[in-house]
């Protein structure tokens, strides 16, 4: 069975960093790209950030380019979403994604794109 096991939310002032991480199962991990899409309340799930399968390609939302940074670390099946000068329109419910590649190199930021899921992490950024 897949799983997707998001942790490091929590609630900060707007200008901190947070990092989260996300470890998934060995067997998924290895050949999929991995992303972090987010849910603020009343409004749709939005992507934020992939990474390949290879760690060689990222792709982020525009509006965290520059603050937040994704990688991955294969040995350890795991991808982290480092974030940084949060604001409170960060504030989220934050998921992990893993979509089955087609190449290393390949990314997607379209939710059907993506095969598995985490539950979600909470990151509130208080003004």
């Amino acid at each position: 069975q897949v799983q997707l096991v998001e942790s490091g939310g929590g609630l900060v002032q707007a200008g901190d960093s947070l990092k989260l991480s996300c470890t998934a199962s060995e067997h998924i991990f290895s050949t999929a790209a991995m992303g972090w899409f987010r849910q603020a309340p009343g409004k749709e799930r939005e992507f934020v950030a992939v990474i390949s399968w290879s760690g060689r390609k990222t792709y982020y939302k525009e509006s965290v380019r520059g603050r937040f940074t994704i990688s991955r670390d294969n040995a350890k099946s795991t991808q982290y979403l480092q974030m940084n000068s949060l604001k409170p329109e960060d504030t989220a419910v934050y998921y992990c994604a893993a979509a089955r590649a087609a190449h290393e190199n390949s990314w997607y930021s379209g939710e059907d794109e993506f095969n598995y899921w985490g539950q979600g992490t909470q990151v509130t950024v208080s003004s």
